[in-house]
């Protein structure tokens, strides 16, 4: 069987236990139970308002109910122990089979609940919530609830703290469902705290204040942060730097001659080799590559008027 189905077995066979002693104890005031299955059997704890009702006359009625446990629920040599319940009117299980006999008996729902929760914080419970569900006054069903004190209703306080117990009441118009709910009185709470009076406490050091006031700090004129001096751009990648282009622009600017005086320089001759070589450290001479210019464009547009003739 897998682990699973184990546990819901395991649930189950636990109700099922729970019940049986609900019905065959409820006349000794059965309060509850808890179950430890151990290597030398089944050790079956038992709370009773009266313990000596349970065991019977030289035990007889205990005898017979682990009769039936091994019978019934297939149980290996179980062992009871019966308990008697100090305060029963802090056992939700006790105190709801009571209601709900008081109903049963005819006690008007309301002085049942509100009498029953009383008799509940009068032991001392920090709070406690009587829910009645069923056809309570009339054919149609409704829900009565009585508070006192504090009551948790979810989270793990709920579940470890709060002891819940459930009865039913047999009515002429039908079932009541009866749940109480009672935090004991030595339950101890999340959010509980403590006050402790007299207690001495270390005095706490603070740190020396400056002489200067904020104002003052205020006043006082910052700094000066000095400049950091970035690196150009333009100077790491090899051209010349901005404080130099006044004396680029101061230098006198040489043109080149145009492309077409070359050619036309070219095709004079060689004769004037030797003139050339004398004269090379002479300055050249602007008005003749201008006429050469214009003698070379004329002529280009002769050509071209020439050309549309033929055409």
């Amino acid at each position: 069987m897998a682990d699973e189905h184990q546990f819901i077995e395991d649930g189950l066979q636990r109700n099922q236990i729970d019940e049986f002693f609900a019905d065959e104890l409820g006349r000794a005031g059965y309060g509850g139970m808890e179950v430890a299955k151990t290597p030398m059997g089944t050790q079956i704890v038992l709370k009773a308002e009266k313990p000596g009702m349970v065991i019977g006359k030289g035990g007889k009625n205990i005898r017979k109910v682990t009769r039936e446990l091994e019978e019934r629920f297939d149980l290996d040599d179980p062992q009871i122990d019966v308990q008697e319940v100090d305060e029963p009117d802090l056992n939700a299980r006790i105190v709801a089979d009571r209601l709900a006999n008081a109903l049963e008996r005819g006690w008007y729902f309301r002085k049942a609940g509100h009498t029953t929760i009383d008799r509940i914080m009068d032991a001392g419970a920090l709070g406690a919530e009587i829910v009645l569900s069923g056809k309570v006054t009339g054919a149609r069903s409704r829900v009565e609830k009585f508070n006192r004190g504090y009551i948790k209703h979810n989270g793990e306080p709920a579940q470890e703290i709060v002891d819940e117990g459930q009865g039913v009441a047999v009515m002429k118009l039908g079932t009541i469902g009866v749940t109480v709910k009672i935090i004991p009185p030595n339950a101890h709470l999340p959010d509980d705290f403590d006050i402790r009076e007299g207690v001495e406490v270390e005095p706490v050091e603070q740190a020396a204040a400056t002489e200067e006031g904020v104002e003052e700090l205020l006043e006082e004129e910052p700094e000066e942060i000095p400049e950091v001096a970035q690196p150009d751009a333009e100077a790491e990648a090899g051209e010349a730097p901005v404080e130099d282009v006044e004396e680029v622009v101061d230098e006198e600017v040489v043109e080149e001659p145009a492309a077409g005086a070359d050619e036309a320089d070219a095709d004079e001759g060689e004769g004037e080799g030797e003139g050339d070589d004398e004269a090379a450290g002479a300055e050249p001479d602007f008005d003749d590559l201008d006429e050469d210019v214009e003698a070379e464009a004329a002529s280009l547009v002769a050509e071209m008027e020439g050309d549309e003739e033929d055409d």
